[in-house]
């Protein structure tokens, strides 16, 4: 196996595959990236058992073909570390010696039997859904705020995607909860009957969010009984979904929360961001005293002292006090597209609804706290 490469071109993929494999492993070859060479083309695999990814480079000047597997690690460090726009050349000088050149530089790593790799063969023969890729991303930076990181309600620990109907139209619709706060954002596509609901793990899901922000290339999907597989040029993601049934969340939406509340959505962020400075853990939750035409939020910290601010807002009811986790809040209103975020109220204890007035396919729900 020997061939050359633009560094640039080989980063980019390595980048991705630093959020793939395990770095504390029991199994060696797991931490490592699978590199063959077969006509004219690099393919890059890697793994962690539960999402493969995969990327083929066309741009390498090939000499002679072949595969081997190296730490992903250390070679994405070394590739990090040499000037940009290099050219760097590979030659596999025995089963387990990759020799790597570029200017002055010379290193021989270390590698481990392709036969040692994983193999996959997973059948998806399900129609292709094809998406918008920012407008997915989208959706998946509004639901991702919510994930639980509880592993004992492991059904929680990723993003419930299944098909809604409103007014005669269909959409894909995400929603994930760690039962202090819920998010749900939507898609609008054609009827899809063959479409089976699924919950896409917390790891895949932020993996998705890396490769979506860097490449614009069109999102297509295909769901097997327990794999879901998503293509976008010349790579693939691969994962398993969540063995497991996500809850009634329509259940915790409110409906009759008829006080609302609109505040500027830039000022609410830094007003909270201040106030919150004077708890160092952020374990304290931030208390709102709404009044008709003012906020005032509030933190107080036993141990570091307090914080008191008043913005401008609207208020359609009479004065109402209510505390939140800072972090929950802090995490919504940055998701807000609109400049003005509306908290639909109905009392202090009271699940509160905030809805984006750019988005009507996007909604949050959050439970307040007792101070």
């Amino acid at each position: 196996m020997q061939f050359s490469i633009k560094r640039d071109k080989l980063l980019k993929s390595l980048n991705i595959v630093q959020g793939i494999v395990e770095k504390k492993n029991t199994l060696p070859i797991l931490s490592n990236v699978l590199m063959q060479l077969k006509g004219k083309k690099l393919s890059i695999v890697a793994t962690d058992l539960d999402i493969i990814f995969h990327d083929e480079i066309t741009d390498v000047k090939v000499i002679n073909e072949g595969s081997t597997t190296t730490s992903a690690a250390i070679l994405y460090d070394i590739l990090r570390k040499i000037s940009a726009d290099s050219e760097i050349n590979f030659d596999l000088k025995s089963e387990n010696k990759l020799s790597l050149k570029s200017e002055n530089a010379d290193f021989n790593l270390n590698c481990l039997p392709t036969d040692n790799f994983p193999t996959f063969s997973d059948e998806f023969n399900s129609k292709e859904m094809s998406f918008d890729n920012q407008s997915f991303l989208k959706l998946l930076n509004k639901t991702k705020i919510s994930i639980s990181n509880d592993d004992t309600r492991h059904y929680l620990n990723g993003v419930f995607f299944h098909l809604t109907e409103g007014h005669g139209r269909y959409f894909l619709t995400g929603v994930a909860t760690d039962s202090h706060r819920l998010s749900s954002s939507s898609l609008e596509i054609k009827n899809n009957d063959e479409f089976q609901p699924f919950i896409l793990p917390r790891k895949t899901v932020f993996q998705l969010c890396s490769i979506l922000s860097e490449i614009n290339e069109k999102l297509l999907m295909q769901i097997s009984e327990n794999k879901i597989k998503f293509m976008m040029g010349n790579m693939q993601l691969i994962s398993k979904v969540i063995d497991g049934k996500f809850p009634d969340y329509k259940k915790v939406v409110p409906s009759g929360n008829d006080k609302a509340l609109l505040v500027g959505s830039k000022d609410f962020i830094s007003s909270i961001e201040r106030v919150a400075s004077v708890s160092l853990d952020r374990k304290e939750g931030v208390k709102m005293s709404i009044q008709k035409d003012n906020v005032q939020l509030s933190v107080n910290s036993a141990n570091s002292g307090e914080g008191n601010e008043k913005i401008k807002a609207e208020f359609n009811s009479e004065n109402l006090i209510i505390s939140f986790n800072s972090k929950y809040l802090l995490d919504i209103a940055s998701e807000v597209e609109n400049k003005n975020l509306k908290l639909n109220l109905k009392d202090s204890t009271s699940p509160v609804l905030i809805e984006d007035l750019s988005d009507k396919n996007s909604f949050y729900v959050i439970m307040p706290m007792k101070i």
